[in-house]
């Protein structure tokens, strides 16, 4: 580091701090919304976490058990995560709510940190890198992937923040894939990240992140045998515990098809077709991004997988779609890049699905029924196109004029 560099990193820290002040003024009005709602419809998914975490303490089935009505939720993660949620078990109600809502803005803070690095430590932008990263963060924290982590209390954003430090940080002070195999076991679908290091080839990342896991995994059926028999035998194989799986919300490949209502049997041998058809077209482009030097495409594209491949998948599952921004932005250079950036951000930051639910209410003949069952897909549907875009359009960016 030059004298100059060491004096601009100097002057810097009163700027972080003046950049996190209005972020968190800019993030306020999102954080009094969710956590003014009503007791039934604040944070549920950390209420279910919690209770999980409780049901541990009382020595009651984790599996058994659902929230209060309205929303009768089970208890849907493995049973390490159930382990984990008892630290949450131990907080007040209103703690539980404040600690985890703050976690979600740091995890997206390191998620940012990660991803737009090559902005953020770039020649011509280092210098403000605290007013560029705080622009960042505002823009990602209003995405309705991100929103929702707040609005519902979910873990999705600290489970890409993991997997995106664990394959993008130079010199981690933790064993490389221990932090993928963490996420593994708590949440199953960074799972598509060992088959990632498998094909890449990054072997010992791998027997790490496979390590990581499997003790993750076993570990309670040491501790607690009858949940971890009743996860693994028994609640995992029914998809219904997630919830409705035709809902708007379901984005992934196997939502969007049983949105058709087509038999039960030609849905699954044409999700089966499509979805090894999706694999193989994006672990393929991951593996070339990886060859070529660009780990972030390649974290993003095997992160649009998770989304993708899996039975279900959520609006608030789509958080790497802030992985996905910095791909695309790069180091910041292309005009062209950032416009497509901009025109991503905002698809994901208006409620598109709804629009197409809202469409199809309308029973405009000849027009809302398929338009709004595309429309309906808009962030699934989008999703497959961003898999196309890192895949190939991007390389194509990339080539000299």
């Amino acid at each position: 580091m030059t004298s100059g560099e060491v004096r601009v990193t100097q002057r810097q820290w009163w700027a972080w701090v003046i950049v996190a002040l209005a972020v968190a003024a800019a993030v306020a009005p999102l954080v009094h919304a969710w956590l003014t709602n009503p007791d039934d419809q604040r944070l549920v998914d950390l209420d279910v976490y919690r209770t999980g975490g409780q049901m541990l303490l009382e020595g009651r089935p984790v599996y058994d058990y659902v929230t209060p009505a309205p929303q009768l939720l089970p208890f849907t993660y493995p049973p390490i995560a159930a382990m984990m949620a008892v630290a949450l078990a131990g907080m007040s109600w209103a703690t539980a709510q404040w600690v985890w809502t703050v976690g979600v803005y740091v995890a997206l803070a390191v998620t940012v940190g990660f991803s737009f690095r090559q902005v953020l430590e770039g020649p011509r932008l280092r210098k403000y890198a605290p007013w560029v990263f705080g622009l960042i963060m505002v823009a990602c924290a209003y995405l309705m992937p991100i929103r929702d982590q707040v609005r519902f209390g979910q873990v999705d954003i600290l489970l890409v923040a993991l997997c995106v430090a664990d394959c993008v940080a130079r010199r981690p002070w933790w064993p490389r894939g221990f932090l993928i195999g963490l996420a593994t076991a708590v949440k199953l679908t960074p799972g598509v990240f060992l088959i990632y290091l498998l094909i890449t080839r990054q072997w010992r990342t791998f027997f790490m992140a496979s390590f990581a896991a499997a003790v993750l995994t076993l570990l309670p059926f040491a501790v607690i045998p009858q949940d971890a028999a009743d996860f693994w035998f028994s609640a995992l194989l029914d998809p219904e515990r997630l919830g409705a799986n035709a809902a708007t919300t379901n984005q992934s490949i196997r939502g969007m098809l049983i949105r058709l209502y087509w038999p039960d049997l030609l849905t699954s041998v044409i999700w089966v077709v499509v979805v090894a058809a999706v694999g193989w077209y994006g672990f393929k482009g991951a593996r070339e991004a990886y060859r070529t030097g660009e780990s972030l495409t390649a974290v993003a594209l095997v992160g649009l997988m998770a989304v993708l491949l899996s039975p279900v998948a959520w609006i608030h599952h789509l958080a790497w779609v802030v992985v996905v921004l910095a791909a695309i932005v790069g180091d910041g250079r292309d005009p062209v890049r950032l416009r497509v950036a901009a025109g991503v951000w905002l698809y994901y930051v208006v409620p598109v699905p709804w629009w197409g639910v809202s469409l199809k209410a309308a029973d405009i003949p000849g027009v809302s029924l398929v338009l709004g069952k595309i429309v309906q897909n808009g962030f699934g549907l989008g999703a497959l196109a961003l898999v196309w875009l890192l895949v190939s359009w991007l390389p194509k960016r990339r080539e000299p004029a």
